[in-house]
């Protein structure tokens, strides 16, 4: 009589078929088709996922933008200046390097350097995340009657201060206001 121990029973082939170990070259070449697949599904939602993420971004800056404004004219009294960009010496009256323009040196906007899909300033001024050379515009209530008058197409805005940005050219870019 043969003892049958537990592995002598798993060494034998099972069904009678010879056991394999490892894949075969047609099993490793679907399984790298279908991560393929999936990685090339993924693409579109990963770019949609950044434009969302920098519209947010900018959507962020030019609230910003326009309550660093207020808070300037709500301590000094006045607008800080009659401008229709974001330059960079709107830019520097805003964070206090400008003493003449900001005497106090109080910091009302915090900016950051520009970098690609995150925005921030440059020697052009505040840019928005998609383009360093896109400047972030801005119109002031500078006759104090609560009408501004900005947007795409011209349109009275009942605030003190309107901020937005205007897409050059990319079809993928988005208006973003501060309204």
């Amino acid at each position: 009589m043969i003892s049958r121990t537990p592995a002598r029973l798993f060494s034998k082939p099972l069904f009678g078929f010879p056991t394999r170990h490892g894949f075969t070259l047609i099993e490793l070449l679907v399984v790298i088709s279908i991560i393929a697949i999936l990685a090339s599904l993924a693409f579109p939602a990963v770019n949609g996922a950044l434009d969302s993420a920098r519209k947010a971004r900018a959507k962020n800056d030019v609230v910003q933008i326009a309550t660093a404004v207020v808070a300037y004219e709500t301590e000094y009294g006045r607008l800080p200046t009659n401008s229709t960009t974001v330059s960079k010496a709107f830019v520097d009256i805003l964070t206090g390097s400008d003493t003449n323009g900001n005497p106090r040196r109080i910091v009302f906007l915090e900016a950051s350097e520009w970098k690609k899909g995150q925005g921030g300033t440059n020697s052009a001024g505040f840019c928005d995340p998609w383009d360093n050379t896109s400047v972030y515009r801005i119109a002031l209530d500078s006759d104090y009657d609560n009408i501004v008058p900005a947007g795409r197409p011209s349109t009275n805005i009942m605030k003190k201060v309107a901020v937005w940005n205007e897409p050059a050219t990319q079809t993928n870019r988005r208006y973003v206001t501060s309204w």
